[in-house]
């Protein structure tokens, strides 16, 4: 199972795979891959903020379709207490987003630097 972070979703939605590294893309294709309910969050916000022009909806039932993309159930509560130690950053998202992937130690695709400084599940 490997998690994405929100810029690789989009990415991925738009076609621009030229954007990943080799190994994300090798990662990607090797293993089930999953997103924390809060990328979807950040993606509406995304498009609220004028910054994507496709509602959240519509990207991940579009992924879903396309690539298998699955949206992760593991309990809220477990998850936002295992966010609760990610001191490291104040972004909500990236706290979130890590501490889905890092509850079972699960691979987390990225190209943000701090969580790939931070999170040792984190790859690109």
């Amino acid at each position: 199972m490997i998690y994405l972070d929100t810029h690789v979703v989009i990415w991925l939605y738009i076609g621009e795979i030229n954007r990943l590294s080799e190994k994300a893309v090798k990662m990607i294709n090797k293993h089930e891959i999953i997103i924390s309910p809060i990328v979807g969050l950040e993606l509406q916000y995304l498009f609220e903020i004028q910054r994507i022009t496709d509602e959240s909806k519509e990207i991940i039932f579009d992924l879903s379709d396309r690539i298998g993309l699955k949206v992760c159930d593991k309990n809220f509560n477990v998850i936002i207490n295992e966010s609760l130690d990610k001191v490291w950053t104040h972004d909500p998202f990236d706290r979130i987003i890590v501490a889905n992937a890092s509850l079972n130690h699960d691979f987390l695709v990225t190209k943000d630097q701090t969580i790939l400084n931070n999170y040792e599940g984190a790859i690109w």
